[in-house]
């Protein structure tokens, strides 16, 4: 009889870091110690349970050809068409009982090989390391046979000596990882769960005398426009910088004339380390970091941050991201006005950091520390409060700040996000001031600011924002003097965010708010064969948050989202402003280190919409903060007596490393004179014959008034009000803010099933009239509506008049008319464009003329919501008809329905169909960012009371 001892697998629910890793240090490339990368195929098991297996397969000459195979960095999840189990997506609920430090005895577990030949010319003197830079959640690893040790820290890098252990020729490494462990109570971070190796394993050579670990201290002295200079080495070495003539010992300090670095002028200096075992690039900025006068500032200089919140993200590869993903990250970033990003919520992978570097971006570098989903329990056993748990908590600040402290564009230290208060915390940040003192430390869940630097928030309303603006918040004396920084606003899920401006202009308005971060960079949608997109949910989870975990200024493929466009120009480092009718621009240099003479200026100028006449604006190289007023030339002569304004850019002047000469940085727009509606006289009467009403170049059905065509255009279906539109995630709210959640508000009211009573169709002596009363089942208020057309044989006028009846306690979603053509594809307006927008995120669309067809109108949310409205259009041209407003509207056409857009839950559901549905709308509700921040502000409401307005039809053919 015999049987199998089940492995000892303790370590998996052991509250401490791990075992055998070395001690944390900087993260660098050697010029000259070699490096090989294990990145690439290995082979692959997978077990139900951590202890499933013996650990049999890390000795060497073991037999794993008939396992499956994984490539490295990678998830195991997204690989194997599904046969290695699925993501899950859960916001902030432990997809696990709460129960630290144990887990579930179900836990996939997967065994990774990788045989390797040591090349023939690999150094025999020295040692070597093995580094992993990010394996999720637990790692236990062996080299030929002898185990090396086992770590937690999904996001951190660990580090193993095993210079002894490599052999010439083939060598067998073998890593087992378990999807859950003590560390996943530390990583609740609003992010798919996904296992695996994600990031690289190298073996890296460490020559005798080589550098074991730097610190690079450079300072900043803006009143003497010196930079100081110390390196700080385990080992004795030399500091070189050419370009400054420096050449001194580590630990040496030395005061030099330099450039600063800052994320407007990311100047860095080229140097080396040398020491008797290698050589280490450098890539020096000299910065100072302060709080000072209860600001936050650089190189003396208050920074106002224009940021967003970063989690590491591809559609098809999870958090494994190479480095050309991570530098269109940055150069997007960079592109739409971004000066700032939070590395939400751990350390993002070493090489983005560089990218920051180099392009010009200050970075909250955050700890891989979570436990969100305590709060079910009122924090109840929260490990940040929990002894136990500190030396792991440590851990993973050293980790982080460690491997990060030589990057110049790090101006923060985050201990981490959403993890309530306590001990472990404070230990943290007591730690990392002692470390690093040239940095500050951020927490937003540390309110009194005990531990922090900062006042640091999520989601303020704007009310709440412009109270601390004035120091009228109340807390602790100390918070009251420390800057106030949102480190998490304006939630980019859907169609949205709206209200940006609106906290652009406080951040600009009191000195103490210095900005903030928004919620987040992309839409974590994973590519899938059938959705498109999916999210949380499309993998059978047993508890998951939806598509919450689609909340970003890009989509998954990174193409920016409307919501992008509209941040890029809220936040322009210049601010273009005119008088038209006087032809006066004002400037304003908005930047906080670089003056204007990187930029070049130019006008144009429009006649309804299309440009008659430009050229070049001469715009003095202003100072940061600095406004000049300039002179535009005199109007351009032309007969015509349209509508008139002006348009200013700003425009790269050179090439630059994030984008070339012409790209445009900033613009605005004004008005020559008001723009001259629509007008004629009613000289046609309606005149009825055989059920059928004929005025001017239109049809009617005379029993219900109904418009069937116009000219040789036929209607499929009349035009009639409407007030309904797709919910958007921010109009169903976040699920704690009930009293405001208006979609849902909306739904049970019935304005997604509004009944129109038809009570008259008139034909007078000018004018059809057709008298309506629109209301839901079920509910006593009402619309009346009125729809008058009148022609002057030609052209055909719809007037509407709506009234409203009963007591509205909620604002519409929209008002205006809904009606379908049977075919339309090409479109032109002129109006704002080219992108869609909505009351509250309008602020980057631009008057012009527009093409499109209906389907590129369309927005492609990952979950189909509202989309596609373009603000303050003139007229609009599509399927043979031209329609011009009074006053000016939106406008939408899509190949589906309203509800049906309503009903779809990813854009795989939508087909089109045989009519093109148009919305000609007189007013649209906000957007906001309830589903996690604030909705509309009250001036971007649409609220219910008696309005009129109009439509002007004739065709085109």
């Amino acid at each position: 009889m015999s049987f199998r001892t089940t492995p000892s697998v303790d370590y998996v629910e052991d509250v401490s870091p791990g075992s055998g890793a070395l001690p944390p240090r900087a993260w660098y490339a050697s010029s000259d110690a070699r490096s090989l990368s294990l990145n690439g195929s290995w082979r692959f098991r997978l077990s139900a349970t951590a202890g499933a297996e013996d650990d049999s397969f890390a000795e060497e000459g073991y037999d794993a050809g008939n396992w499956a195979e994984v490539t490295v960095p990678g998830h195991w999840v997204l690989q194997g068409d599904g046969a290695f189990g699925s993501p899950i997506y859960t916001n902030h609920l432990y997809p696990f009982p709460v129960d630290p430090p144990y887990v579930p005895t179900e836990n996939p577990t997967g065994d990774h090989l990788r045989v390797f030949d040591l090349p023939s010319d690999w150094p025999s003197d020295g040692g070597a390391v093995l580094r992993f830079d990010g394996v999720e959640s637990c790692a236990r690893v062996w080299l030929n046979g002898t185990e090396l040790g086992e770590f937690k820290g999904s996001r951190l890098a660990h580090e193993f000596a095993v210079g002894e252990l490599l052999k010439p020729g083939s060598n067998v490494l073998a890593v087992r990882v378990h999807q859950w462990s003590a560390g996943s109570y530390l990583e609740d971070q609003d992010q798919w769960w996904l296992p695996g190796i994600f990031r690289d394993v190298t073996l890296l050579h460490r020559p005798a005398g080589s550098v074991a670990d730097f610190f690079v201290h450079a300072s900043y002295d803006h009143t003497t426009g010196e930079g100081t200079l110390r390196v700080d080495s385990g080992v004795d070495g030399r500091v070189l910088v050419p370009a400054l003539d420096i050449d001194v010992a580590t630990g040496e300090p030395v005061t030099v004339a330099v450039e600063p670095w800052t994320a407007e002028t990311p100047k860095l200096y080229d140097g080396v380390l040398a020491t008797d075992g290698e050589r280490v690039p450098l890539r020096i900025g000299f910065r100072t970091v302060v709080l000072e006068d209860g600001l936050v500032k650089v190189n003396g200089t208050a920074v106002l941050f224009k940021g967003v919140n970063r989690h590491e993200w591809h559609p098809e590869r999870g958090r494994a991201l190479d480095l050309e993903t991570m530098r269109e990250d940055v150069l997007l970033m960079k592109r739409h006005n971004l000066n700032a990003v939070r590395t939400s919520h751990y350390p993002p992978h070493p090489a983005f950091l560089d990218l920051c570097d180099e392009y010009g971006l200050w970075v909250i570098d955050e700890c891989d520390l979570e436990t969100h989903g305590f709060t079910e329990q009122d924090w109840r056993d929260n490990p940040v409060d929990d002894d136990r748990w500190t030396p792991a908590l440590l851990d993973r600040a050293a980790r982080m700040v460690e491997r990060d402290k030589n990057h110049p564009s790090i101006v923060f230290w985050s201990l981490g996000n959403e993890a309530g208060t306590g001990r472990g915390l404070t230990a943290m940040a007591e730690w990392i001031h002692g470390r690093d003192p040239e940095r500050l430390v951020h927490y937003e869940g540390d309110w009194n600011c005990r531990d922090t630097d900062v006042y640091s928030r999520m989601y303020a309303f704007h009310d709440e924002v412009e109270k601390i603006g004035q120091q009228l918040d109340g807390g602790t004396h100390k918070r009251r003097e420390l800057p106030f920084i949102q480190c998490e606003y304006a939630h980019a899920m859907g169609n949205g965010p709206g209200g940006l401006a609106d906290y652009q202009e406080l951040f600009e308005k009191y000195d103490r708010l210095q900005g903030g971060f928004i919620w987040e960079w992309i839409d974590h949608g994973v590519k899938h064969a059938e959705l498109g997109y999916a999210y949380g949910g499309d993998f059978g989870e047993e508890l998951h948050d939806g598509n919450f975990v689609c909340d970003g200024l890009v989509f998954p493929d990174r193409t920016p989202s409307p919501g992008l466009i509209e941040y890029k120009k809220v936040i322009e480092p210049v601010r273009i402003e005119g008088d038209g009718a006087n032809g006066i621009v004002h400037v304003t240099n908005k930047q906080d280190f670089a003056d204007l003479s990187a930029l070049a200026f130019e006008w144009s100028c429009q006649v309804d919409g299309e440009t008659v006449e430009s050229g070049s604006l001469a715009v003095p190289a202003l100072a940061p903060g600095e406004s000049a007023e300039v002179k535009l030339p005199e109007p351009p002569a032309d007969g015509r007596g349209g509508e008139r304004q002006w348009t200013v850019r700003a425009l790269l002047a050179n090439d630059t490393s994030w984008a070339a000469k012409g790209h445009v940085v900033a613009w605005g727009q004004f008005a020559v004179g008001a723009r001259p509606l629509p007008s004629f006289p009613a000289t046609d009467r309606p005149v009825v014959e055989e059920g059928r009403i004929t005025l001017g170049p239109a049809g009617f059905d005379a029993r219900t008034g109904a418009l069937l065509s116009i000219g040789g255009v036929e209607v499929g279906a009349t035009p009639r009000l409407d007030v309904w539109r797709a919910p958007t995630d921010n109009d169903d709210g976040a699920e704690w803010q009930t009293d405001t959640r208006y979609g849902m508000l909306w739904r049970t009211l019935g304005l997604h099933r509004m009944r129109h009573r038809l009570v008259s169709v008139e034909a007078g002596d000018d004018a059809l009239t057709v008298r309506t009363r629109v209301a839901p089942a079920a509910r006593e208020v009402g619309l009346d509506t009125v729809y008058r057309w009148t022609s002057d044989g030609e052209r055909l006028r719809l007037s509407v008049s709506v009234t409203p009846e009963g007591d509205w306690t909620v604002p519409l979603p929209r008002l205006g008319v809904r009606f379908g053509l049977p075919e339309a594809d090409r479109v032109e307006w002129f109006g704002g464009g080219p992108g869609e927008a909505y009351p509250d995120s309008r602020t980057a669309s631009m008057v012009g003329r527009w093409q499109s067809t209906v389907d590129r109108l369309q927005t492609p949310y990952v979950r189909p919501q509202e989309n596609g409205a373009r603000a303050d259009v003139r007229w609009v041209e599509l399927g043979g008809l031209r329609i011009e407003g009074d006053p000016e509207f939106w406008f939408t056409a899509r190949r589906w329905t309203t509800e049906q857009l309503d009903a779809a839950r990813h854009r795989t559901d939508l087909a089109a169909g045989d009519t093109v549905w148009v919305n000609l709308d007189h007013g649209l509700h906000g957007v906001g960012s309830q589903s996690c921040g604030p909705g509309p502000l009250p001036q971007y409401f649409l609220k219910a009371e008696p309005v009129e307005f109009s439509f002007v039809f004739s065709t085109t053919r």
